[in-house]
């Protein structure tokens, strides 16, 4: 019963925020109360059930959050990311348009989240297009794949963040940024092979007759102020590679003292490892990105536009956080672990909870979130409780929450509408390279288990 009551309890979370329109945070939040009540639990403990969950969950992701979301700001409005962008173009020539713009996006988007990723590099990808005599539709697909790629998989993105923290894993985040990265390269490579397939395609038959939206004339503007004072290139990167390297070191002296005492430097490293701290150094060098006059108050608008644009996902991954502390409290894990297990899935129960859930109501940050929420209280019955089995969990939820995007997903009408490609071309291109990307990530993460696991 407990195992039916949680199908029907997912099946109304995805119905109603999907078709309902019901914000995920309130659909999470009932869902949980709902759960409790099927677990057993009585109402009054659901409640502090539901309030430990969500507080424990955000005492350590929220900051994390709200810290990768002001860098990702600052990278947008001081025109780093396209500083950034324009680096890879130089080291790689405009040879191989389609994987300059594909390795542009898998950079850019591991602090930004894709979607404005999309936005901030739409007119940069136009113009190499143009030049390099390639059509429009493969250097668009090869742009949003690589942004998709990091998007799901590599921290600081608030996604795999979150996951990260709801499956147990957030002490050992600098391992799941470089597995993250190796199977997100894997995914980009198949979306970029999968772009390549249109480089000659006949854009007038796939393409809206449309002029520029207006909305690209607004980011084009937004983008020549920027460059007025246009940061260095060491500037631009600084922001993002500080708290990656300041994490994997971290990680690495963590590991490094695990069955000994930490010296001061040991220590020192931890300590500077620790995301929160890593991601803070990261905001004092995205903040030297801003110059020029009034840069008090433009340090504060940033930071205002960042908090509003982190608001609902911290809230989402609490409510998240208290959706996965109701389904430990009950035998619901144990049971339909058990069930799992027997069937001999491992891996790929956390791929294909996620991947219902994605492409059901669209989000990927939601999959990732809820995903990682249900799974967590499984992963010893699944055999992934050991380090590198909750770190291929998480990408296995990231895989998931790849497949498939399309027309309930924001990054498909982002897409679809900065390329003016008409839907039917997008269905046909770029969701179908999801659903490659998705599976290609978790036939690698699936070898990875079997060699590591």
């Amino acid at each position: 019963m407990l195992i039916i009551g949680l199908i029907l309890v997912v099946a109304a979370l995805v119905f109603a925020t999907a078709k309902l329109r019901v914000h995920p945070f309130l659909a999470l939040l009932i869902a949980a109360f709902v759960m409790a009540i099927i677990g057993g639990i009585a109402p009054r403990e659901a409640i502090s059930v539901i309030n430990d969950g969500f507080g424990s969950t955000l005492g350590y992701i929220g900051i994390v959050i709200a810290l990768g979301t002001i860098i990702g700001v600052i990278l947008d409005r001081t025109g780093a990311a396209v500083v950034m962008a324009e680096a890879i173009i130089r080291a790689l020539s405009d040879r191989f348009p389609t994987l300059t713009v594909s390795i542009i996006g898998y950079i850019v988007s591991i602090p930004v989240f894709c979607d404005s990723g999309y936005v901030i590099l739409n007119s940069l990808k136009n113009a190499l297009a143009k030049t390099a005599g390639i059509s429009v539709v493969a250097m668009s697909v090869a742009l949003a794949t690589g942004l998709f790629a990091t998007h799901n998989f590599v921290p600081p993105t608030p996604g795999p963040i979150a996951a990260a923290s709801n499956i147990g894993i957030a002490d050992a985040l600098g391992l799941v940024i470089l597995v993250g990265l190796f199977v997100s390269a894997v995914a980009a490579a198949v979306g970029w092979l999968w772009a390549s397939r249109y480089a000659h395609a006949n854009d007038e038959e796939l393409l809206e007759p449309d002029p520029i939206s207006e909305a690209t004339g607004q980011e084009v503007e937004r983008e020549e102020i920027k460059l007025e004072h246009r940061p260095t290139t060491l500037g631009a990167f600084m922001p993002i590679l500080a708290p990656i390297v300041l994490i994997s070191i971290g990680s690495v002296a963590l590991l490094a003292t695990r069955d000994t005492e930490a010296g001061i430097f040991a220590s020192a490293l931890i300590f500077l490892g620790t995301p929160v701290v890593a991601l803070a150094i990261g905001v004092i060098f995205a903040l030297l990105l801003i110059k020029g006059a009034g840069i008090k108050d433009r340090f504060h608008q940033m930071t205002v536009d960042a908090i509003l644009l982190a608001a609902p996902i911290i809230l989402i991954t609490g409510a998240g956080g208290a959706f996965g502390n109701v389904l430990r409290e009950t035998p619901i894990g144990d049971q339909l672990g058990d069930l799992l297990s027997g069937l001999g899935l491992g891996l790929l129960v956390p791929f294909l909870i996620a991947a219902a859930l994605k492409s059901a109501q669209g989000s990927s940050t939601v999959a990732l979130v809820t995903a990682s929420s249900m799974i967590a209280p499984m992963l010893a019955s699944l055999g992934l409780d050991s380090t590198m089995g909750m770190v291929l969990a998480v990408m296995a939820v990231g895989a998931g929450a790849m497949t498939v995007s399309h027309a309930n997903d924001s990054f498909f009408w982002v897409v679809t509408q900065f390329s003016r490609m008409k839907v039917s071309t997008a269905y046909k291109v770029f969701t179908t390279a999801t659903l490659l990307q998705g599976i290609s990530a978790m036939i690698t993460i699936y070898i990875l288990g079997l060699i590591f696991v």
